[in-house]
């Protein structure tokens, strides 16, 4: 289980938007909420200007409810949002080419050992 402290900034992605703030998921066990005041110190007309459902996010943690597990988030004074690493790959010429040239192989190695356990069950049943 996480161990959260106030002021730590932590990841998390969003699973849901309503009205009044943001679900994230935090980990297999907390969740949070960033409540609107939370989200901006400027007006917020609309939550989705701000994040979508499947972002990935960093948050702030405010309070922390170890009873049910539940973190009060905020995201108004960080860089909230996660960096993708999208201009740190190159792009190559050969694309895809490696894996269509290893296709057969991994097909035919999976094939087999699909072959080798029906053979095996077979042969338990007699």
């Amino acid at each position: 289980m996480g161990d959260y402290k106030v002021g730590d900034i932590i990841k998390g992605q969003v699973t849901g938007i309503e009205k009044y703030g943001i679900f994230v998921n935090i980990d297999p066990w907390y969740d949070g909420l960033i409540h609107i005041s939370e989200v901006s110190d400027d007006y917020v007309r609309d939550i989705h200007d701000y994040v979508t459902i499947g972002e990935t996010i960093y948050c702030q943690v405010l309070e922390v409810f170890e009873d049910n597990l539940q973190l009060k988030l905020s995201i108004k004074n960080i860089n909230y949002k996660a960096s993708c690493n999208a201009g740190k790959i190159k792009e190559t010429r050969k694309g895809f080419l490696p894996l269509k040239e290893s296709l057969d192989d991994w097909t035919q190695e999976k094939l087999a050992i699909y072959q080798k356990e029906e053979d095996n069950d077979g042969k338990k049943e007699k």
